[in-house]
């Protein structure tokens, strides 16, 4: 396993960031430490609906989980100016304050897909994919509703134009979220929403 210590400016998104070391390696690795603060953090708790998000001055205590080329799957722990601890699945929209280093471990032989369900016997590619733009609400809710359902599911996050003018060639379509089932479009949130409200979307877990 290899190594690399990443040193992140103020106001980077640290989950995008994290995401980004797998594309541009193309491994997939884990995160073996932090240190940093962060001006804004969006995570995902239990049992709610929603993100909660903290803004001010946060230290960040631990953050754990995996990464691949396509997907990062990671759990942040942070304490507030109050030193109350506060945690859960890190989401895009966590802002570094004045800077944060991070040590991933990156896996020289060996690549893993991650896929969003709560047991399984074997790791497979997931049938659903999604591609969703950092700060969009609608992919954001779209990964919620995915969650929330344990619907497995590839993420692919689009942060700059190649990558969107792939996509758009792709789909043909210039909004996000743009969720694709089998290889085939389906459509953006509210595709996804009319999917699931015929129950068929629960097919694919």
């Amino acid at each position: 396993m290899q190594s690399l210590p990443i040193k992140l400016v103020p106001g980077s998104d640290l989950r995008e960031s994290i995401q980004k070391v797998g594309r541009d390696q193309d491994k997939s690795g884990f995160v073996l430490g932090v240190v940093g603060n962060l001006s804004k953090a969006s995570f995902q708790c239990p049992g709610r609906s929603a993100p909660t998000v903290l803004e001010g001055n946060l230290e960040i205590i631990t953050l754990n989980g995996t990464f691949t080329p396509e997907n990062v799957h990671l759990h942040l722990s942070l304490s507030d100016a109050d030193c109350q601890v506060w945690g859960g699945h890190l989401e895009p929209g966590t802002f570094v304050l004045k800077g944060a280093e991070v040590l991933v471990g990156l896996l020289e032989h060996e690549k893993f897909d991650l896929i969003h369900h709560s047991e399984t016997s074997e790791i497979k590619k997931a049938r659903l994919e999604i591609a969703v733009m950092p700060g969009c609400p609608w992919s954001a809710r779209a990964l919620r509703m995915l969650r929330s359902l344990d619907v497995p599911h590839d993420i692919q996050t689009i942060d700059n134009d190649e990558a969107f003018l792939l996509l758009k060639n792709r789909s043909g379509l210039s909004t996000f979220p743009q969720i694709f089932i089998d290889g085939s479009l389906l459509g953006g949130y509210e595709s996804l929403a009319d999917f699931h409200s015929t129950g068929k979307l629960l097919d694919y877990k």
